[in-house]
C-alpha cells in the first residue's frame, strides 16, 4: 500500500485523510495531538509516494499553512517525507510554491471540475448560515440579489427558494439570465443593478461593488462575499460608508469539514487513479 502525507491544513484536511485511509496507508503531520479526531493517528515514519497540502498551501510567513498546530512546519520538513517521485496535492498552487517543491510534481486539486461542482453546495449552506446568524428577520420574504448564476449561485436560488425569499440574480448575459428563469428566478443585468435589497451575495470573484455600488444600497444590507481573492466587494469603501460585509472565505472548511475532506479525498482517488497509479 502507498504512503500518502496529509501535510498542515484545518479538519477538512484530517477528514480527507480519513477518507484515503481506506486506500493509501496515510500518516498525518502538523496538528495539535488533541485536534485529531477518530481513526486518525500521527505518524512519521517511512517516506510517502504522495502529499496533500491545504487550501492555501503556504502562510504568510512561506510556511506550511497549519491552522491546527502550535508550532510551525516549513516546506523542508515536508520534503524529509517525501519519497524522490513523490507527487504533491494541493489547494490554489501558485509559483512561490512551485518554485519550493522544484523537482516534484505539484497538482492543484482546487482546480478540478467534480470538486468545484461538489463544493457549491455546502458553501451556499454555509453561506445561508452566515444570513440567518447575521440578519434580524427572516429570509422569507427578504429581497435577496445573487450576483453570478455559477455553481455557488444556483446551488444558492435552489436553497433560498425553500426560505420563502424573494430571489433576483444579477446576471452577465443571456445565459445567465437563462439559468434564473429555469430556477424561476428574476434576473437583472450587473450593469444595472437595482437597489432596496436585504441580503447580497456575490460569487463573481472581480470588483462588482464599488463605492459609487454601494452607495445605492441602504446601511441595512447585509452583503455577503463569497468570491475567492481578491474578492467582488470594496472592503475599505464599505467600511467607509458604514455598510456590513462578510467576506466569507473557505466555507467548506468552515461549515462543513467532514463533507469538505471527504470531497478533496474523492478529486485526489480521481487524480491518481487518472495518472494509471
Amino acid at each position: 500500500m502507498e504512503k500518502l502525507l496529509i501535510a498542515g491544513g484545518d479538519m477538512r484536511q484530517l477528514y480527507c485523510g480519513r477518507r484515503l485511509s481506506g486506500k493509501f496507508e496515510v500518516s498525518v503531520t502538523g496538528f495539535d495531538v488533541d485536534m485529531l479526531p477518530d481513526g486518525i493517528a500521527e505518524e512519521n515514519d517511512g517516506k510517502c509516494r504522495y502529499a496533500v497540502l491545504p487550501v492555501p498551501p503556504l502562510d504568510e510567513s512561506g510556511n506550511v499553512n497549519t491552522p491546527c498546530f502550535s508550532g510551525s512546519m516549513t516546506v523542508s520538513d515536508v520534503k524529509r517525507r517525501l519519497a524522490p517521485d513523490a507527487v504533491i496535492f494541493a489547494g490554489r498552487v501558485n509559483d512561490e510554491l512551485r518554485l519550493l517543491f522544484d523537482g516534484y510534481e505539484v497538482l492543484d486539486y482546487m482546480e478540478r471540475e467534480e470538486l468545484s461542482l461538489r463544493n457549491a453546495v455546502p458553501t451556499a449552506e454555509g453561506a445561508v448560515q452566515i444570513a440567518l446568524e447575521e440578519m434580524p428577520v427572516t429570509l422569507s420574504g427578504t429581497k435577496v440579489l445573487i450576483v453570478g448564476m455559477g455553481r455557488i449561485g444556483t446551488a444558492l436560488a435552489e436553497i433560498l427558494k425553500g426560505f420563502g425569499a424573494d430571489i433576483t440574480a444579477a446576471v452577465r448575459n443571456a445565459k445567465g439570465a437563462a439559468k434564473a428563469a429555469l430556477l424561476g428566478v428574476k434576473s437583472v443585468c450587473t450593469k444595472e443593478m437595482p437597489h432596496g435589497y436585504g441580503l447580497v451575495f456575490n460569487t463573481v470573484p472581480s470588483m462588482i461593488f464599488g463605492r459609487e455600488e454601494l452607495s445605492r444600497f441602504g446601511k441595512d444590507t447585509l452583503f455577503i462575499d463569497l468570491a475567492s481573492k481578491p474578492g467582488g466587494i470594496d472592503l475599505a469603501s464599505a467600511q467607509e460608508l458604514g455598510m456590513k460585509v462578510v467576506w466569507a472565505l473557505g466555507l467548506p472548511g468552515k461549515t462543513a469539514p467532514v463533507t469538505a475532506g471527504e470531497i478533496i479525498a474523492e478529486t485526489i482517488k480521481n487524480m491518481i487513479s487518472e495518472r494509471g497509479e
